[in-house]
């Protein structure tokens, strides 16, 4: 119903800092909850970040609070992920996925993913 693309992973140095980009098409973007997770090598994916499709609500997980902000801009179809002072244990494929008119901190509720995009935290 919605296709989604990421971008901006890459590898930075511990106290980095990166900007993930989702791009949306498909039905009409502000109508859509948005969530970002991440899932490392041998581990199940978690839970990163959430928005409601108006923006007014956010949650992120214990682990990234005070150093992630999601944010998105509905005129631009785009979801952002602003990563601070970036940790070795940060390093994961990120996602990005989707929910009309609701959002979920469980990613088993998403339908609409993503493909994925690398990022890497040396120490």
């Amino acid at each position: 119903q919605v296709q989604l693309v990421e971008s901006g992973g890459g590898l930075v140095q511990t106290g980095g800092s990166l900007r993930l980009s989702c791009a949306g098409s498909g039905r009409a973007f502000s109508s859509y909850g948005m969530g970002w997770f991440r899932q490392a090598p041998g581990k199940e994916r978690e839970f990163v970040a959430v928005i409601s499709w108006s923006g007014g609500s956010t949650r992120y997980a214990d682990s990234v609070k005070g150093r992630f902000t999601i944010s998105r801009d509905n005129a631009k179809n785009t979801l952002y992920l602003q990563m601070n002072s970036l940790k070795p244990e940060d390093t994961a494929v990120y996602y990005c996925a989707a929910r009309p008119r609701s959002w979920s901190t469980s990613p088993g509720v998403y339908a609409d993913w993503g493909q994925g995009t690398q990022v890497t935290v040396s120490s």
